[in-house]
């Protein structure tokens, strides 16, 4: 009894403090917001564009920044960015856009539609400006659009072409003696390379060269427009590695001049009229998107646009992840509600859980029966990510997207040598049907179980042959001979039939709206923004971002990206998977 009250007035002391803590909480928060003041622009402003802030599908909401905290905001997404750059077109307090252009933490379809809005917001005779220490050349895909492009004297422009490089674990796991117990379909699914061959096989050397080539020409032939020089000229500059410093860069006229920062800011003082004395009113995106009303629309009409992005799990999923029940919930709810009357889909996934894939589709295929469903295409949308995607009324893509990889595979480590032998761990057990253990890793699949695995992989594989037949109106012979786990581009898979037509997510709007017959409508966003106490009381992904980034500067980039590798193959072990082809980091 004595320990029962001890127990009973601990959780009361608890309980008591969670409910004052909680007051003052709720009391932080009213009083946060009562005192917040209206964001503005201000006259002259310069949007300001960090190409090196990796911009998400979706809003990357800030619980600091729904306190009032001062110049802290939450993250745009993409569409946010491209609509807030076609807003600042026409809007008389923007004069220009400045662009920091060290790095690009975009992929190359996300970099393909921010150099396209910038573009189209020239057409104002606006200015567009960009500087960086060390350009790379993923951010001068998008900079050289620019009407200045500047680089420190003491920085460079890099200029050596693209590579892929991929890492081989086979070697280690023969000396760990580890058996990876490999079942695929698909003569290009080379998601299982890393694990069972020692170097590339000549399919994923063909694919990926071409995927490689196609990404570079395009660099080549944007630069070439952009600087009026021809793409043999710039490709013989990354042969004989001739761009080497940023005065390289300004004297073979890919850079406009090199200057330093302060010497860059007072040519814009100059542009904008305002004293050599006078601080520029840099306005960033986030700043921005809380000053202006740049999501339009008008009318009851509804288009949902529900972002995926991320791993394809089963479940609900975390935040970042495209968990099966969750979508399935979104897709449906969109389904119910009346007023939706057209629902557009953003892919951005490399896929992942073969069966939370086909949940998805499943309740996009019983969606459209009742209205319009159309697919935008981000940086990726293949494997698990296409299989989403294949029924849809329309699908759209960036050129540069990349696609396709229709295949699955599945891995089942065999580790019995490696606890007997290295660790000295045996194993014993009883069971009451032969098979009953038959996904275990501590003994090796016996050959009746092995065909039992690899005819659930083909039986998949040919499902997903079947769903991309039905919603391409292909045959299943000619999915499969475009399929076998290969890789496309955008514009290649247009000309296969993967992909309807080449655009980014507000011509998929667009689409959607037209198929619906209808000309007002406002956009209803999924997944839901958080509510206030949900982002201050448990915001996983912020979590999440900052356990990655100290593991990145840990690890430096490539042993950043072999983590993810080894993180990914971990939790698709055993499971049937529609992924990609490993990670495809091209530098």
């Amino acid at each position: 009894m004595k320990s029962f009250f001890k127990m009973f007035f601990a959780a009361l002391l608890a309980a008591i403090v969670f409910v004052f803590l909680g007051v003052l909480v709720l009391g932080g928060i009213i009083g946060s917001l009562a005192s917040s003041k209206e964001v503005r622009t201000g006259e002259k402003a310069v949007l300001l564009i960090d190409l090196n802030e990796q911009f998400n599908e979706q809003v990357q909401e800030n619980a600091l920044a729904g306190l009032g905290a001062a110049e802290v905001y939450d993250k745009p997404g993409l569409y946010d960015v491209v609509r807030l750059i076609r807003y600042a077109k026409s809007d008389s307090s923007v004069k220009g856009i400045y662009l920091k252009s060290s790095g690009n933490a975009n992929g190359f379809a996300a970099s393909e539609e921010l150099r396209n809005a910038l573009a189209d917001f020239k057409q104002s005779k606006k200015f567009v400006y960009a500087y960086g220490d060390v350009i790379s050349e993923k951010a001068y895909y998008v900079a050289n659009i620019a009407d200045k492009v500047y680089c420190n004297p003491q920085g460079a422009l890099e200029w050596k072409g693209y590579s892929i490089e991929y890492v081989f674990f086979k070697q280690a796991l023969d000396k760990l003696e580890i058996k990876p117990q490999i079942f695929y379909a698909g003569k290009f699914k080379s998601a299982t390379e890393p694990f069972r061959e020692e170097k590339m096989t000549e399919p994923n050397r063909l694919q990926s060269y071409e995927l490689l080539s196609y990404l570079y020409r395009r660099f080549l032939q944007n630069t070439g427009a952009a600087r009026g020089i021809d793409t043999g000229t710039l490709h013989q500059y990354a042969n004989n590695y001739t761009i080497r410093t940023a005065r390289d860069a300004a004297q073979y006229k890919l850079i406009d001049a090199v200057k330093y920062d302060d010497e860059v800011q007072s040519e814009l003082k100059s542009r904008l009229g305002i004293e050599q004395n006078e601080k520029i009113n840099f306005t960033p995106v986030g700043k921005y998107a809380k000053a202006v009303a740049y999501r339009t629309g008008t009318g009851k009409n509804r288009i949902a646009l529900i972002y995926a992005e991320g791993d394809i799990v089963d479940g609900k999923g975390d935040q970042g992840q495209i968990g099966g029940d969750t979508f399935r919930g979104w897709i449906r709810k969109a389904r119910m509600d009346d007023d939706v009357k057209a629902l557009v889909f953003r892919v951005n996934s490399g896929g992942g859980s073969a069966l939370a894939s086909e949940t998805i589709w499943r309740e996009l295929e019983v969606t459209r029966k009742t209205k319009p469903v159309v697919v935008s295409f981000g940086d990726v949308a293949a494997s698990g990510g296409y299989y989403i995607s294949c029924g849809a009324d329309s699908i759209f893509a960036e050129p540069n997207t990349i696609t396709g990889s229709i295949g699955v595979f599945t891995i089942i480590p065999d580790m019995k040598s490696f606890f007997n032998s290295k660790l000295g761990v045996t194993f014993d057990g009883v069971k009451t049907a032969d098979h009953a253990d038959a996904l275990t890793a501590v003994r090796p699949l016996t050959d009746v179980e092995r065909t039992f695995v690899q005819n659930d992989v083909d039986t998949i594989y040919h499902a997903f042959l079947s769903r991309v037949a039905a919603g391409r109106k292909m045959s299943v012979a000619m999915v499969d001979s475009i399929g076998q786990g290969r890789v496309w581009t955008g514009e290649k898979g247009l000309q296969l039939g993967l992909v309807d037509k080449l655009g980014n997510l507000q011509d998929a709007v667009d689409c959607a709206a037209r198929l619906a017959k209808i000309k007002e409508y406002r956009l209803k966003e999924y997944p839901e923004p958080q509510n206030l106490l949900d982002l201050l009381l448990g915001n996983y992904q912020k979590v999440e971002e900052t356990k990655l980034k100290a593991i990145r500067e840990e690890l430096g980039e490539e042993g950043f990206n072999l983590y993810l590798s080894l993180r990914k193959a971990r939790r698709s072990v055993g499971k049937a998977q529609a992924s990609m082809p490993f990670e495809i980091q091209v530098k």
